[in-house]
């Protein structure tokens, strides 16, 4: 399959207009970030001037996609891609004036409360987003009624004890346990009470971009291929999930530290 097969389609026309040279040169994941992306965004209605959290954004190219698109700005941040590499890249891009660049734990960013209009997370969100408590500290960085969407590698459908024959070779013990499904997400997320669920669901043939795009960018993976191939989408694919966050539910301050209040003691009841 030709390369171009794979970056250009009818179905992501914003995705496709960007060069193939460019596109591999910034991969960062197991996923067409800018297909994934531009279907990210087809659910959430960003307007230009927008403040928008690219969680996880590699090596940036969802940023620079986002901006030039859409004319929002990004915060560009990651924890283990250099920053001054994707400075560079934003530069190149000619999207400098409006895509920031951080190296920040997802866990434990740095911005204000409220500061973003939307938060998207491509490819990047099962890392870390499965954390009890982890998207009402997300959240708290999005404005009341702001938007918040995570697309990603995922499952069509929840896989339990004993994993299908067809998978075992690759499903093990250290990463794709981290896969779920669209609506084990939408669950995960309502339970938190914070968010209205606009979307859950499934790209329509995602399995097949997951396994031509290994094919493009690692072919020596025959392991996963493999396993893609093999499942054919009755429980590997790409998922998408959007949501609101409610105006009414108020996100206070995390305690990040204790005041401290020591004061000495006697140690001991009987000090002879």
């Amino acid at each position: 399959m030709h390369v171009s097969d794979v970056l250009s389609s009818d179905r992501f026309p914003r995705a496709s207009k960007y060069h193939p040279d460019w596109i591999l040169s910034g991969v960062s994941g197991g996923a067409p970030c800018l297909q994934l992306t531009e279907w990210l965004v087809e659910a959430m209605p960003l307007k230009a001037g927008m403040r928008v959290l690219d969680l996880g954004c590699g090596r940036a190219q969802s940023s620079v996609f986002l901006r030039r698109e859409f004319g929002v700005q990004v915060w560009a941040t990651d924890l283990w891609f250099d920053p001054s590499e994707n400075q560079q890249r934003i530069r190149d891009a000619g999207v400098a004036d409006g895509v920031f660049p951080i190296r920040a734990d997802a866990r434990c960013l740095p911005f204000a409360a409220e500061f973003f209009d939307a938060v998207v997370s491509v490819d990047s969100w099962l890392h870390y987003g499965s954390e009890d408590g982890f998207l009402r500290t997300v959240a708290r960085f999005l404005k009341p009624g702001g938007w918040i969407g995570m697309a990603q590698a995922g499952l069509t459908r929840e896989i339990e004890d004993p994993v299908p024959p067809h998978l075992r070779e690759w499903w093990t013990e250290d990463q794709p346990w981290c896969l779920h499904s669209a609506s084990w997400w939408r669950r995960h997320w309502e339970r938190n009470g914070i968010l209205d669920l606009e979307v859950a669901d499934s790209l329509p043939d995602g399995w097949c971009r997951w396994r031509d795009w290994l094919r493009l960018i690692a072919p020596e993976n025959r392991v996963e291929f493999a396993a893609v191939e093999a499942d054919a989408g009755r429980h590997l694919g790409y998922i998408r999930v959007v949501g609101r966050r409610r105006a009414e539910v108020p996100l206070p301050e995390p305690i990040v530290s204790i005041p401290a209040r020591y004061q000495p003691q006697a140690l001991l009841r009987d000090p002879k």
